[in-house]
């Protein structure tokens, strides 16, 4: 009995196959090929009679250009835009405002009565929360109520430097829809203009050109103005209520620090 072994085909062997399959389909075509092939000759020979036309443009390209010097002031302000909400989210914070590792070394230290080092402590802290309890300490000589007074005054200054942070919110989204409305008439100024100036024909393209330039920058400026009043609204209240957390967490404070000042401290009892 014969015993026929199985053929086992290199990968060698399977790439020289495929190569000669395709040297004979290159040198003798098949006849689907060949239709194809006088497919696309029709096509070119056609295409060549046609007179040459443009690429089409990519709709992003198409903004960019119909956006014009308008769009990149836009886009310029935008930029400004996004750089100053990242950094009043950086600093328009709890933690900023009143850091926690202040409050408590202040408490430590109002537990020992050390009152000098409170004072150094708090005059040292750039935060909003030290500059209130150090300008009532420094009114404290005067009484509670006096310093009471001098946190309120500190607390206003405060609050109107973090809204000198924020006002610029409002200025973009003002200036939005103006800068937008400044492209809108410009386009159509643009559209108007060529139909004023052709006699004989006018050109769709052109004055649909200027229609488009003046609702893209509409748009442009209306997106760009909505979420400029949306922040600026929601630093807003972030200010106010960071505000009134740091001058209450200062008036307590001074309360109770002018309280333990006013108490004598007992007997000592290790003698």
């Amino acid at each position: 009995m014969i015993v026929t072994q199985p053929v086992r085909l290199s990968p060698l062997y399977l790439v020289l196959m495929l190569l000669a399959l395709s040297a004979m389909t290159l040198t003798h075509p098949l006849p689907v090929f060949a239709q194809a092939d006088d497919a696309a000759n029709v096509a070119q020979a056609d295409a060549a009679q046609k007179p040459n036309t443009p690429a089409p443009q990519s709709a992003l390209m198409w903004i960019i250009h119909t956006s014009g010097w308008i769009g990149a002031l836009l886009l310029v302000i935008s930029i400004y835009f996004i750089a100053t909400i990242m950094q009043l989210f950086m600093e328009l914070r709890a933690p900023i405002v009143m850091p926690p590792q202040l409050i408590e070394q202040c408490e430590e230290l109002l537990a020992k009565r050390d009152f000098n080092a409170i004072y150094k402590a708090v005059k040292e802290s750039p935060s909003e929360l030290g500059q209130l309890i150090a300008t009532g300490m420094v009114s404290l000589s005067s009484g509670l109520a006096d310093a009471r007074e001098a946190i309120d005054r500190q607390g206003e200054v405060i609050t109107v430097d973090m809204e000198k942070r924020i006002s610029m919110l409002a200025v973009v989204g003002t200036l939005g829809p103006l800068i937008g409305l400044l492209g809108t008439l410009k386009g159509m100024i643009s559209s108007f203009s060529v139909i004023a100036r052709s006699d004989a024909q006018m050109k769709a393209s052109e004055v649909a050109g200027g229609i488009s330039e003046a609702l893209i920058l509409t748009f442009e400026g209306v997106g760009l103005s909505v979420p400029a009043i949306y922040f600026f609204a929601l630093f807003k209240n972030r200010v106010a209520t960071l505000s009134v957390q740091s001058l209450n967490l200062a008036d307590d404070f001074i309360r109770r620090l002018y309280l333990a000042a006013q108490k004598r401290p007992g007997p000592d009892t290790t003698a």
